[in-house]
């Protein structure tokens, strides 16, 4: 009986330390990067780039409610005149799923010309993403565009990898899978950290699709 109460004890510690700790991460990331947040499209500074991170995409190649936002939410910064071109950044891991290409494709549906668009296919996550738009493309003035709750993670890569990125979200609507994609959001934050701290080296699509055939 004794083992077992020493037991519970320390369980409700350790998932105490674990909750507190995720908290104070996710609170380090938003302190770090308010200031690279605008949400006054009027008061956004005048940009190179806007970085646009993808989504899921449904299976009849339309947008998700998310990821529509997102790229609507590029177009919007790009008719006020606040950047100059579009870097679409995603997964396009499988030849069936290509979050690249619908983007691309409803920017042009949207009147963009695709002199206008750069594509990244190997923006496999978050951190892949801003590594590649900054050491592979060469993108040094930047706005990204997400959702408000990725928008700290994605700044907080893009300024310790040390690319001068500033954020706007994307939000337009409540989305239905937003809970849950906030508490995924938490604990990617470890992941960021740790990728971060590494300063990995993404590999490019193609190891990627070589390790997945083997």
């Amino acid at each position: 009986m004794r083992r077992l109460k020493k037991f519970i004890l320390f369980s409700v510690i350790g998932l105490v330390l674990i909750i507190f700790t995720i908290l104070g991460l996710e609170a380090i990331f938003k302190r770090q990067t308010n200031e690279l947040i605008y949400r006054d499209m009027a008061a956004v500074p005048n940009t190179k780039t806007v970085i646009v991170l993808g989504a899921s995409v449904h299976a009849d190649g339309k947008l998700s409610p998310i990821l529509k936002d997102r790229v609507d939410t590029a177009i919007k910064l790009f008719r006020n005149d606040k950047v100059d071109n579009f870097l679409v950044t995603g997964d396009h891991r499988t030849e069936d799923y290509n979050e690249v290409a619908a983007m691309v494709g409803y920017l042009e549906e949207n009147g963009i010309d695709k002199d206008l668009i750069i594509s990244d296919h190997a923006g496999l996550d978050t951190y892949d993403s801003m590594y590649r738009a900054g050491n592979v493309f060469g993108i040094e003035n930047a706005i990204v565009v997400t959702q408000e709750f990725h928008l700290p993670r994605a700044l907080f890569i893009a300024s310790n990898l040390g690319f001068d990125y500033l954020g706007y979200p994307a939000d337009q609507r409540a989305y239905q899978t937003e809970y849950r994609l906030k508490q995924r959001e938490k604990l990617a934050n470890f992941k960021a950290l740790w990728e971060v701290l590494l300063k990995k080296k993404p590999r490019t699509l193609e190891e990627r699709l070589s390790l997945s055939d083997q």
